[in-house]
């Protein structure tokens, strides 16, 4: 990786050596070293070197067995027959007689190792998707084990979609059976995990996938891992402040109530939505919290609304026509006219009826009961009836 230009940006060349060295070695790199030139950091990252900025370039790669350069693989035994041991002895050579005897790339590798000549570096270009396999060490027998590989697959993941400023809502985790199995087992199994939004957070997906893995049972050992990004979507990264981040650590509540729907089942973790109505029982409806929610609104329109809905209206007593609910009510605000639902019909015990109101609302005060939300019906046989429908906490 060609990083110069980017050292300011992670806070300079030993900060960022040791960030790609702790976390490249999750992804299986065993080996990360460092250097003015690609091909000599190649070669000292395959002769177990890590700082190649230690000492001069030139000493440092003249010390090294002359195996580490590729260029040098095919004349090997012709330069060990030469006593060449070290890249410092094939420099000694003649360059007349290498250049004669040799093909050009050895004294090519070598002038670009020692920055003797330009390295011409290529982009590394993304796929359009990502699609990936991964043959595990062993065979897992259990499905919570298969996270140690997964973990490695989701971290390839999450960094093609930062190179591509997306963020993943859906993934498949795929399994293949070992070849010595039960014809019933099947050729393997595979596992599907959605999110509200979507994220490039490699800990909150390895925590959801790792609570569906918890209730999944494999049908055979599994050798070989599949993982693919199946929903993808453009994702710009949150802007970074000046001031001190002052955020809480941890999990958001979205990520929370994600982990907690994977573990119970979506439907045992509901959240309610405002909907486009002004009737108090129809105003919100319960849906998966992990769902994308419709469109919302403001549904107050200006009036303060209960905290607590009861489940079916109560009548009141009145006393000279005034709502009685533990004392007389006092009103302090109202009315608040709604009317609608003649388009709603719902099933009754007496057969098929629409959900039509007509009240006028108002906010009472109780001496004992606090604040209440009552209502009474316009153009009933009783105008005079009033209802409480709600409690303010």
């Amino acid at each position: 990786m060609e990083v110069h230009a980017s050292l300011r940006l992670f806070g300079g060349k030993r900060a960022l050596r040791e960030r790609v060295r702790d976390e490249a070695a999750e992804l299986g790199v065993g080996q990360v070293s460092s250097a003015s030139t690609s091909l000599a950091a190649l070669a000292f990252a395959r002769a177990g070197v890590d700082n190649g900025f230690a000492r001069p370039l030139q000493e440092g790669l003249d010390r090294l067995p002359m195996e580490v350069l590729s260029a040098v693989e095919p004349h090997r035994d012709t330069l060990a027959r030469l006593g060449c041991k070290t890249l410092g002895d094939i420099r000694k050579l003649p360059r007349g007689g290498v250049s004669r005897r040799f093909d050009k790339k050895l004294l090519t590798a070598l002038d670009q190792a020692y920055g003797l000549r330009p390295e011409g570096l290529q982009w590394e270009v993304l796929p359009e998707t990502f699609k990936t396999r991964l043959e595990l060490m062993s065979r897992v027998e259990l499905a919570p084990a298969l996270m140690c590989g997964a973990r490695r697959l989701l971290l390839q993941m999450c960094g093609w979609l930062a190179a591509r400023h997306c963020g993943a809502s859906a993934f498949t985790l795929r399994w293949a059976h070992d070849a010595m199995r039960a014809r019933s087992a099947g050729d393997g199994g595979e596992l599907t995990v959605r999110t509200g939004e979507p994220t490039r957070n490699v800990e909150h997906l390895s925590r959801l996938l790792n609570e569906h893995l918890a209730k999944t049972e494999l049908l055979a050992p599994v050798g070989d891992l599949e993982l693919e990004a199946i929903e993808v979507r453009s994702l710009e990264p949150a802007s970074a402040s000046l001031l001190p981040d002052t955020l809480q650590q941890g999990e958001s509540l979205r990520e929370v109530l994600e982990r907690i729907a994977a573990r119970l089942g979506p439907e045992r973790v509901l959240r309610p939505v405002l909907t486009e109505d002004h009737r108090l029982e129809w105003m919100q409806f319960w849906q998966p919290a992990s769902g994308k929610p419709p469109r919302e609104r403001a549904a107050s329109d200006g009036m303060p609304q209960p905290t607590w809905v009861l489940p079916q209206p109560l009548k009141l007593a009145t006393q000279d026509h005034r709502p009685m609910y533990q004392g007389v009510l006092h009103l302090i605000a109202g009315p608040h006219r709604v009317e609608g639902g003649w388009w709603h019909r719902i099933d009754t015990a007496d057969g098929a009826d629409t959900a039509h109101v007509q009240r006028d609302y108002f906010v009472a005060l109780s001496e004992h009961a606090g604040v209440l939300w009552v209502f009474q019906e316009r153009l009933a046989n009783d105008h005079t009836a009033w209802y409480l429908h709600g409690v303010f906490a």
